[in-house]
């Protein structure tokens, strides 16, 4: 892709594919990708950007295109269908200015697109040992839990987590998972009866959202923000390379004192650190069961029966 009028989109990134039609059914994700390449070009065009590649394997609900600005300066764009909410996510990243985060490009307004700067995509958290990585994490997400703005039309965790309920619930009665997902949803209703703050969230955060960068050595990209307690942005961390944890001998040992560790390394408390980590592993456990993704929902449920 080396030109933003005349050169074509590549394919979207499979994961890309596969991911939203799971999520919002092949009909609606469908007819976005079907003008995808459409609206990547105007989003470009308007801009006076150049496209370079589109980033490969790319993310679950949005495709980032590495383009260059009208003075050939490196810049990125993302492109989200809108049952996506992009737009909560272009107002939390205006909120943080780059604090802790991508930085928001000036923006045309026009809603093609999140204009953002250039980042490298192909270096995460996950390319650093454990230890250094969840350090690091930390020192990044505690950059982003400000005061939400005045007036904001962020979802509140209570809210998100709602819509998972009915779901998880199908699984009540499942001989495998049924004791886990009534501790799960007991955790939660205990959780949210004495919430202690309501900070802006990033909402999905893990060391895959988190990337190298020139201003900053790290920052966090990709939010789905929610406004809550910290230790809900917190309960994704916990489980990040689930699959080593649950390979190991000492895996169950290893994963409390993760929660411990990072628990007392930003004040959060232990248990609710614990509680919504639960919560988080059996909600994504059984989302996975549902979409026949077995091999993703068996570590996921392990590492959450150890809580």
């Amino acid at each position: 892709m080396a030109h933003a009028a005349d050169a074509p989109l590549p394919e979207p990134p499979r994961r890309l594919v596969r991911a939203l039609g799971e999520t919002y059914g092949e009909a609606t994700a469908g007819a976005w990708l079907d003008g995808l390449p459409q609206t990547a070009r105007r989003a470009l065009t308007g801009r006076g950007m150049t496209a370079e590649r589109v980033v490969e394997p790319g993310g679950r609900s949005s495709v980032v295109i590495l383009a260059r600005g009208a003075g050939g300066e490196p810049a990125a764009l993302k492109l989200a269908p809108p049952f996506a909410a992009p737009e909560r996510e272009r107002e939390a990243l205006a909120h943080w200015d780059g604090w802790g985060a991508v930085r928001l490009l000036e923006d045309a307004g026009d809603g093609l697109g999140l204009p953002l700067e250039r980042l490298r995509p192909d270096v995460s958290l996950r390319s650093l040992p454990e230890a250094k990585a969840l350090l690091e994490a930390a020192g990044t997400v505690r950059r982003l839990w400000v005061e939400p703005p005045e007036g904001h039309r962020f979802e509140t965790v209570a809210d998100r987590t709602a819509r998972r309920v009915g779901a998880m619930a199908a699984y009540r009665a499942d001989e495998a998972v049924g004791t886990l997902v009534a501790a799960a949803l007991e955790a939660r209703d205990g959780l949210l009866a004495d919430a202690p703050e309501a900070l802006l969230l990033h909402g999905c955060f893990r060391q895959g959202k988190v990337l190298a960068g020139d201003r900053a050595p790290w920052l966090a990209v990709g939010p789905e923000p929610v406004v809550g307690e910290r230790a809900y942005d917190l309960a994704r961390l916990v489980r990040d390379r689930v699959e080593d944890l649950v390979a190991e001998a000492s895996g169950a040992a290893a994963a409390r004192r993760r929660v411990n560790r990072l628990a007392d390394s930003l004040d959060v408390d232990r248990e609710r650190l614990r509680g919504w980590t639960l919560f988080r592993a059996v909600e994504s456990g059984t989302r996975a069961l549902a979409a026949g993704r077995d091999r993703e929902a068996e570590p996921l449920l392990e590492f959450a029966g150890w809580l």
